[in-house]
């Protein structure tokens, strides 16, 4: 399936068969496939819980309003923010570019998020939202369903994966294989509504 085929094709899936299991290999591509979504100066703060384990699952679901999808995808992933990324060891993220690339981007780091956490948090996010449109579209190039989440208490999701103290949870993103067609689209804005000429 091609990209544009993709975008067009996914849905918000609700319903899977929760019998099905994704082999690990193909896990193991969707995530690696995860990480080649942009972040900022290259930091990558994107981490990905992959959560497998059947009572964890369980956990969740109670702590998600007991939404289905939680357990009976084959995959839930829950996406969070390293909001410190930026601060650990940020020459790793430039080893390999040419020495005058790094000698300047890397200082330039620091002084990007030092004392901003409105800045970490924002970037976070931005990065784990990007991550989550690749997941969905590699997902659904896969012949997989998928379904973005926030519709959960936050802090008690936390505390059930031992989230760091400076990370954040941003959202889930399940994957499976759906067992009832999604709703038609809703209804769509218009080009004109949401596309604005230059200035508002």
């Amino acid at each position: 399936m091609n990209t544009i085929d993709a975008i067009r094709s996914r849905r918000s899936v609700k319903h899977y068969d929760p019998d099905h299991e994704m082999p690990e290999e193909e896990v193991r591509q969707l995530l690696e496939l995860a990480m080649l979504s942009p972040t900022a100066f290259n930091i990558q703060n994107w981490r990905f819980v992959a959560v497998r384990d059947r009572a964890l699952r369980e956990q969740i679901r109670a702590a998600a309003w007991d939404q289905a999808q939680v357990t009976d995808a084959s995959l839930l992933v829950v996406l969070c923010a390293d909001l410190k990324a930026w601060e650990k060891e940020p020459a790793r993220y430039w080893k390999e570019a040419p020495q005058e690339v790094a000698d300047f981007l890397v200082p330039a780091i620091d002084g990007y998020y030092r004392d901003k956490p409105g800045v970490m948090r924002d970037e976070g996010m931005r990065s784990c939202g990007m991550a989550a449109q690749t997941i969905m579209l590699a997902a659904q190039a896969m012949g997989y369903d998928c379904c973005p989440m926030d519709g959960f208490d936050f802090d008690k999701v936390g505390e059930l994966i031992n989230l760091p103290e400076d990370h954040a949870i941003a959202m889930f993103v399940v994957v499976g294989k759906g067992t009832k067609e999604p709703w038609p689209r809703p209804g769509q804005l218009g080009y004109d509504e949401v596309v604005v000429a230059d200035r508002f």
